[in-house]
């Protein structure tokens, strides 16, 4: 592989693939993008990348491949709220299954290096009889988004014996930081930052001790890009391998907000898993990789980016963006 090999992103203007942009445009890689923007948003993309605005679910990811022709693809589009997934199970499967075999039917025949795919390890486990678990822990997933991506880690898999495809597949704890969407269902670092900022004060769903384990955005991005050209064939979890309750979050975040509000309590989420978290030791042993940013340190560079209310990505149109149906 060289330095400057062609890369294409699938959720690219998302919290997690936006950085990963960055970063590949600054390590001097030609980027393209793939983001149908129902959570993806234009300000969070670099100028400097080719933008579609496609749904990798519809046919025309097919013509995108054969013009881009990446050399590595890394795949972070998909249906990410564990709530939505209960409610509507098929659209669930419609983006993170169909959506993964569409791409990996498209790249098969391109002569594609490695196909990098962001999967879950905090909703793949289930809720693990010892943590933290390792790669080869049963998959007993809680919720339909934790089944759906595990199917599409299947399909790629399959890709590679049948197809010799090259792929990593990186199972991410409960990733937050700068850019996590505040209004979602999911994220609860970014909701409890914005409504602690706002006055407003956070809903804390069950009562607050199930555990998770929080990695910073940097830090996956750090793993995307050392598996480009390590780890072929593996599936790696990526996280800290510690856990922190719901209701720790949410002191250290009133720690560092200076804010005095109580949380409120709601019924606790069907599907949730109550404590998940993720060994490393693969990652670190055939990666190279470890976190490198610690939970206070990761909880005080988000709250600042939410307190700026400058920061908020890179603004402005696209001079090279496409719009694909």
């Amino acid at each position: 592989m060289t330095e400057t090999e062609k890369v294409l992103v699938t959720g690219g203007a998302g919290f997690i693939g936006s950085h990963l942009v960055a970063r590949l445009l600054d390590e001097g890689h030609p980027v393209a993008v793939i983001d149908d923007l129902s959570a993806g948003k234009l300000r969070n993309l670099d100028q400097r990348a080719t933008f579609y605005h496609s749904d990798i679910t519809r046919p025309a990811i097919q013509d995108i491949i054969n013009r881009e022709q990446p050399d590595i693809l890394f795949h972070l589009a998909g249906q990410t709220s564990v709530r939505h997934s209960s409610r509507d199970p098929v659209q669930d499967a419609q983006t993170n299954v169909i959506g993964a075999l569409r791409l990996l039917e498209a790249v098969r025949r391109s002569g594609l290096d490695k196909f990098i795919y962001s999967s879950t390890g905090g909703a793949l486990y289930g809720d693990p009889e010892t943590v933290p678990c390792d790669e080869d822990t049963p998959i007993l997933p809680l919720s339909p988004y934790g089944m759906s991506k595990y199917l599409a880690e299947q399909y790629v898999r399959l890709y590679g014996r049948r197809y010799r495809l090259h792929y990593t597949i990186l199972r991410y704890g409960n990733v937050y930081g700068p850019r996590q969407d505040p209004y979602g269902e999911s994220g609860v670092v970014a909701i409890f930052t914005e409504a602690m900022l706002k006055g407003v004060p956070p809903t804390i769903y069950g009562d607050g001790a199930q555990e998770r384990d929080f990695v910073y955005v940097s830090d996956v991005v750090e793993a995307n890009l050392k598996a480009m050209t390590r780890g072929d064939d593996e599936v790696f979890n990526i996280a800290t391998g510690q856990v922190a309750s719901v209701n720790q979050i949410f002191k250290t975040l009133r720690e560092i907000i200076g804010c005095r509000l109580d949380a409120q309590h709601a019924a606790a989420r069907a599907g949730e898993v109550q404590r998940i978290s993720l060994d490393c030791d693969r990652a670190l042993k055939r990666l190279g990789w470890s976190p490198q940013v610690s939970l206070q340190e990761g909880l005080e560079q988000t709250a600042a980016f939410f307190r700026d209310s400058t920061g908020t990505g890179n603004p402005g149109i696209f001079a090279n963006r496409r719009n694909t149906a």
